[in-house]
Order: C-alpha cells, then structure tokens, then sequence
C-alpha cells in the first residue's frame, strides 16, 4: 500500500489544476489540427471507397495553413488589445466601434493625402494607431473617473464609435487600392503574406510590454488584488487608463490589417470582433478575473477559433455548429479556470 502511494504521488503533484489550465488550450489546438484531417478523410473515403492519404487534404496544406493565418491576423491584434484589459480585471467591449472608426478615418487620409504609400498617404497609419489610442485614453477615462463598470462603459464607447463611423462614411465604403499597400496581402515570404509577419511583430512588441515593462508587470498586480496594488502604492486609476489606451492602439493595427486584407473601409470593418477576440481570449486561457494569462495564451486561442471556423467549412458543416463548439469550448475554458469557492464577478 505504501509502494503504490509512493509511486502516485509523484504523478499526483506533476498533474495538477495549475498545469491542466496551462496546457489545455495548447493540447485542443492540437487535436483540431489531427481531427480535421481525419474528418476530411472519413468523408472523402465514404463517397470515394479509395484510400486517401494526409498529402491529399484540403485542410492540412500550406494553402490552408495561410488562409487561417490571413484570417487570425487582424483577430490576433484585436485580442491582444483585449488581453490586457482582461489580465486588469476589467473587460473591454468597445473594439467594433474603434475598429471601424480608425478604419475609416485611416481609408479617409489615405485617399486625401496621395493615396499611395510612395507619397504622404503613409502618414494615414500613425494617425490611425493615435486614434485608436485617443478613443482608448477616452473609454479608460470614463470608466475610472465616472466610475462606470468597465463592460458598460466600454460597450457604450463601442456604439458612439460604430455611430459616428457610420457617420463619417453615410454607409459607403471607401476602397483603398494602393498596390504597395495591399502588398500587406498579396506579397508572399515563404507562402504566407506580409501582413502575418507584421502580426508576429506585434505580438513580440505585446509580449515584450506584459512580460519585460513596468507597466506590464503593473497589469498583473492590478488583476491579481487591486486592493493590494493599491495599498502598495500603485496608481490603480492612471494603470487602467494606460491599458485602455495600449488596447486603443491595438485594435486600431487590427483595423489596418483588416483594410490591408479586404482593400476596404466601412462601418461594417469592426463587425464580430467582439466576438472572436472575447472568446478566443477566454479559450487560450486568460482568467476572466484577471492577473492570469497573457499574449501567447491569446495566440492559441485565436488559431483555436479560427482553425474551428476553417475546418468545419472545408468538412462541411453549417455556421451555426461553428458558433455552438465556439459557444461550448468557452463554457468549457471558463469552468476549467474559475475556482468557485473564490469566483468574483469581473470588474
């Protein structure tokens, strides 16, 4: 009896809550990645009665490899954006509104200023990332200084974005066909699009603000006990409106990649961002609560949600099972990383 429990305990310590959490949404990522092309092959086998190998799948190519990564990018930006206001405690709702505003605004001085990238129409991108960074400076402020929930405050910041988009445009579109500018989607290094790059830039600049900054590190000791961090002496207030802000930035570079990948500015630019950058958030692993999780967290479950979405098209499947996995795994991410003797609500 002794042998038995000497031998398990070991295991018993190595398999804990914490290492579940961590390496869970990793692990799902890559059983989709295994199971899609096992579906694929059961059906193509069904109606075929050939045996089929992995070389002939739709889904596991580098065709389709980059059609996820073209479709995670702009989504990756937004998330990130989010991922720090969710490591703070707070929830950010407003990216739809940003989105779309920094896009159109940005589609406007493109056009106004050349046009193209050779001539001052560059100067349409900084102005962008700075609006972006203004509209989250203003939903920080009035979430700590009316102190308004940060989910109603932010949601209401949503709307006047998605508004005053729709009254800049009047619902036209603004195309933005500059060749060097959609190179973004149509110049390929080693089969992937430039835009994918520049989104692996970005999430080295997040990674290198949460994990290596001050202000980084002041994220998590806001989420981990905001009491705490202020009884330490951090300025609560001022932390929140600069994560506000950095989010701002973010979801503006979301917006930029999302004209460079469709060549187009519109209200319609922020729709269903909230969506996919809450939930894969939630799936990749960062606690609701705060102070747990991170950007690469943020990474897998952006390909989780995305690879769902792509393989349940290529095997077939209607958009509504789509929405319902999605809608069954964060139920799942949720219950998997809340203690409920301890839960709170989100602030």
């Amino acid at each position: 009896m002794t042998d038995i429990t000497a031998q398990t305990a070991p295991r018993a310590r190595w398999l804990t809550r914490e290492r579940i959490i961590k390496w869970a949404p990793l692990l799902v990522l890559i059983v989709l990645v295994l199971l899609f092309p096992f579906f694929e092959w059961l059906e193509d086998f069904r109606e075929s009665k050939e045996h089929l190998y992995l070389a002939d799948s739709r889904f596991f190519s580098i065709r389709n490899a980059a059609r996820i990564a073209i479709a995670s990018t702009p989504a990756l930006m937004v998330a990130i954006g989010v991922t720090f206001i969710i490591i703070m405690g707070s929830i950010d709702l407003s990216m739809e509104g940003t989105v779309s505003v920094c896009a159109v605004i940005f589609a406007f001085a493109f056009i106004g200023w050349g046009g193209t990238l050779t001539s001052w129409a560059w100067l349409a991108i900084p102005l962008a990332l700075l609006v972006g960074a203004v509209l989250g400076f203003i939903n920080g402020l009035v979430h700590v200084r009316l102190k308004i929930p940060s989910f109603m405050a932010s949601l209401a910041m949503g709307f006047v974005g998605t508004g005053f988009a729709l009254l800049l445009t009047g619902g036209d579109r603004i195309r933005v066909e500059d060749d060097l500018f959609r190179s973004l989607l149509t110049v390929r290094w080693f089969n992937f699009p430039i835009m994918c790059y520049v989104a692996l830039a970005m999430l080295l600049i997040a990674w290198f603000i949460q994990s290596r900054t001050t202000l980084g590190r002041n994220f998590y000791a806001v989420g981990g006990g905001e009491e705490l961090a202020h009884a330490s002496g951090l300025n609560v207030s001022r932390v929140r409106i600069m994560g506000f802000t950095l989010a701002g930035i973010f979801f503006a570079m979301g917006a930029l990649l999302a004209v460079g990948r469709i060549g187009i500015a519109e209200t319609a630019t922020g729709n269903n961002f909230m969506f996919i950058s809450i939930t894969a958030v939630v799936v990749g692993g960062t606690a609701l609560w705060g102070g747990i999780g991170g950007v690469w967290n943020t990474l897998v479950g952006v390909l989780i949600v995305n690879v769902i979405n792509n393989g349940m098209v290529v095997i077939g499947l209607p958009s509504y099972v789509q929405d319902g996995v999605l809608g069954l795994l964060v139920i799942a991410a949720v219950v998997l990383s809340t203690d409920r003797k301890t839960v709170s609500f989100v602030k």
